[in-house]
């Protein structure tokens, strides 16, 4: 199948070489042009172009800005009769919005933004949330399955974007509940490797744990945890939009409220680029007397 890709940073890069590995033929296009380059794969020297030479169009970018901006652009090629798979984390009013569009260019729009990072990605072993008609859900199912090992349909446009901020929202809000719960143990002065191994053992203990664990160890030991899979910059920008999406439905997310405050302080501290990982040992340093 032809294949577009529209944005690459670590997430739609790591979906584009997945693709491209299972045999597709796969285009790419970033605002950034250095960053599709680098993939070596075939680059649109525009959205508009990307949409021409696609048969199933991909996207996955920052924000709803963004989004907005280059959905412009695609829109402007030939997509009668294509499908377009949104993967981006954003409000559930922002997918709605494009669905409109894309619709009212003679286009499939199916939403699915994802659980996961990059080796999750590429591995084909995503979880995705869609949205969308049934009938093109149907029809984006077969790409789904390829990067997802497991597709829940969980209602019509803006339902996948739903239920990916409810699902970020514990995660997220964990790496600060798991900084101050060290904050008690700190004291103990035990190895933070064996740390890890007995929070990951236990029943408050989630699954990021048993894979992040090691970097986790190595943030806490003054270690380099290695590249960040997911920054405190785009934690901070998803707790946001979980934020936006409460107060349009009328309610209150205070522990998410003051979860971002705490990792706000972090990005001022110079940690925007840094992998979560480093937020537990950032917050204990925070607490040092």
């Amino acid at each position: 199948m032809k294949i577009g890709m529209a944005g690459t940073g670590r997430m739609g890069a790591a979906i584009a070489q997945r693709l491209a590995g299972r045999g597709h033929q796969v285009t790419v296009w970033n605002r950034t042009a250095d960053k599709a380059r680098a993939l070596g794969l075939d680059v649109a020297d525009s959205a508009t172009r990307l949409a021409d030479v696609s048969e199933t169009l991909i996207s996955i970018l920052t924000d709803a800005a963004a989004l907005e901006s280059v959905y412009g652009q695609l829109l402007a090629g030939d997509v009668k009769g294509k499908l377009f798979i949104e993967m981006s984390t954003v409000r559930p009013e922002t997918e709605k919005r494009l669905a409109e569009k894309v619709k009212a260019r003679g286009a499939a729009f199916v939403e699915c933004p994802v659980g996961g990072t990059v080796g999750p990605a590429k591995e084909g072993k995503l979880f995705g949330f869609a949205g969308g008609e049934a009938a093109d859900v149907a029809r984006a199912r077969p790409l789904l399955d390829q990067l997802c090992r497991r597709v829940e349909h969980v209602g019509p446009v803006g339902a996948g974007a739903a239920m990916k901020l409810a699902i970020n929202l514990p995660l997220l809000v964990f790496w600060q509940a798991f900084g101050e719960a060290l904050s008690l143990c700190e004291p103990l002065g035990l190895d933070p490797a064996r740390l890890m191994d007995i929070f990951a053992d236990t029943s408050g203990g989630p699954n990021v744990l048993k894979v992040r664990g090691p970097s986790i160890a190595a943030a806490l030991a003054g270690k380099d945890p290695g590249g960040a899979t997911f920054n405190v910059d785009s934690i901070r920008k998803d707790l946001r939009t979980m934020l936006e999406e409460a107060r349009a439905l009328g309610r209150e997310l205070p522990v998410t409220q003051r979860a971002l405050e705490c990792f706000d302080r972090a990005a001022r501290n110079g940690l925007g680029a840094a992998d979560a990982a480093m937020l537990p040992a950032s917050w204990l340093r925070s607490q040092a007397k």
